[in-house]
């Protein structure tokens, strides 16, 4: 079973950054399939960033050159970090890995207002 805890959410200005945590247990992360996806209400799930256990990256069109994904396998996290965020941004972010099986976190909210 693996368990995945987000962090960092929280409310920032238009324009501000925000980096969220997402920590995986297990002692296999190095193969874990890790991602991010959000869910604004009235919306359905979508995704928005991922990377594979060899590092390579894929967005969502609407984060592009704003929202950058990382991975510490030393540490079992992967990363989201936000830049330029905007109103739209706002929803609750989830993390995800897929390793055999799908597994999702609880999820944070990521809510972008003046």
């Amino acid at each position: 079973q693996v368990q995945l805890v987000e962090s960092g959410g929280g409310l920032v200005q238009p324009g501000g950054s925000l980096r969220l945590s997402c920590a995986a247990s297990g002692s296999i992360f190095s193969r874990f399939f890790m991602g991010w996806y959000r869910q604004a209400p009235g919306n359905q799930r979508e995704l928005v960033a991922n990377i594979t256990s060899g590092g390579s990256t894929n967005y969502g069109d609407s984060v592009k050159g704003r929202f950058t994904i990382s991975r510490d396998n030393a540490k079992n996290t992967v990363y989201l970090q936000m830049n330029s965020l905007k109103p739209e941004d706002t929803a609750v972010y989830y993390c995800a890995a897929a390793y055999g099986m799908n597994y999702w976190g609880k999820g944070t909210l990521v809510t972008v207002s003046s």
